[in-house]
């Protein structure tokens, strides 16, 4: 029997402008979006390039590499799924590739945090379903 985890936070639900992200995270691969007018890369949920407006785009290979844009320590949960996840980092991520996304910092003590840190991506396998990019100090 396969062993599986119980996850009690929530877990993201996948739509058209972005089911490629999270079907490349449950290979352990993190996906950025290139619009096929410009060239310009984004990160997901954003059906319209910034740059051109077009609407065509494709998933493209990022490196898991970036720096802390911006971060927060949370030490009270508001649930008791969150009660038991405290404290955690949320970090907002500049890939190396440029665009940001948001996630959260794994294996490091809060006041180890600074902005402008190297970090790479790193997948948890919540569920069977559902891998999720958490990042830590490179």
């Amino acid at each position: 029997m396969l062993e599986t985890k119980e996850y009690h936070l929530p877990l993201p639900y996948p739509g058209p402008d972005d089911r490629a992200f999270w079907e490349g995270t449950k290979r352990h691969e993190l996906l950025i979006q290139r619009c096929s007018g410009c060239g310009a890369l984004r990160f997901w949920g954003k059906p319209m390039c910034a740059e051109c407006n077009s609407f065509d785009s494709e998933a493209v290979p990022a490196s898991g590499r970036g720096t802390v844009w911006s971060y927060t320590t949370t030490y009270h949960g508001w649930s008791r799924a969150w009660k038991e996840a405290v404290p955690y980092t949320v970090v907002v991520v500049q890939l190396d590739e440029g665009p940001r996304l948001t996630s959260n910092l794994v294996d490091a003590a809060p006041e180890a945090i600074q902005v402008g840190q190297p970090v790479e991506v790193v997948f948890d396998d919540v569920t069977a379903d559902v891998t999720l990019p958490k990042f830590r100090l490179a």
